[in-house]
């Protein structure tokens, strides 16, 4: 058994049943992939269109690609035949491009809508407020082809476990609050390497974990 596999049994053995699992694979060679792969998993997570474009390609082809990365509205067209989740989506336009793309390959695509929770300037995302006008606003609700199945938080990049709490809180009561208007945004995507555990107390459905699986990033 090797580093990578040992690790994804580790964490998935410490991840409650219905928790999913994306392993975060961005500036991994496709090498690294496969031993994850092998290992039994089949959702990947990159932050760069291109660079999960040309994994897509040369994986097997029952991966899930989720795209966690903060997403250009030009770049859709390049994952539009084979993304099946986009995180970070934080505004109508974005939506309406995802729509349009996924309409030229007869697909939907899934989506989660990004709230700001960081305090950090550099962070995307919407407001509660204006998540919530998005989701009421006709045009939304005529994107045939696009499916809004939750939410998604990054909370600040900091060690002050009181305030990645306090940020997890939030929008873990928010998630609550909205879902009984919405009920079919099941998906809270909060929690990676460092504060996975914490999420998955305040009901994180999903997590995002690269390092812990394959070891530090070697960013070029």
């Amino acid at each position: 058994m090797n580093d990578i596999e040992k690790n994804l049994h580790e964490i998935k053995t410490s991840i409650p049943e219905g928790v999913t699992l994306v392993a975060v694979s961005k500036t991994k060679p496709v090498s690294d992939l496969m031993n994850a792969y092998d290992a039994g998993q089949r959702i990947f997570g990159e932050n760069k269109i291109q660079e999960m474009a040309e994994k897509w390609e040369t994986m097997p082809k029952d991966i899930s690609w989720h795209m966690i990365g903060h997403v250009q509205t030009n770049k859709v067209k390049y994952m539009a035949p084979f993304v099946d989740l986009i995180h970070a989506v934080d505004s109508y336009k974005l939506l309406k491009e995802i729509n349009k793309q996924a309409k030229k390959h007869n697909r939907t695509i899934n989506c989660l809508l990004q709230i700001k929770i960081a305090k950090e300037e550099s962070k995307f995302g919407l407001s509660e407020q204006d998540a919530i006008t998005l989701l009421n606003t006709e045009e939304v609700k005529n994107l045939t082809n696009v499916n809004i199945q939750g939410l998604m938080g990054m909370a600040t990049f900091t060690d002050d476990e009181q305030q990645i709490s306090d940020e997890f809180k939030k929008i873990a009561s928010f998630s609550e609050n909205i879902k009984t208007k919405y009920p079919q945004l099941k998906t809270l995507s909060i929690g990676m390497s460092g504060d996975y555990k914490m999420a998955i107390d305040f009901g994180s459905t999903m997590v995002r974990i690269g390092s812990s699986i394959f070891g530090a990033r070697n960013y070029q």
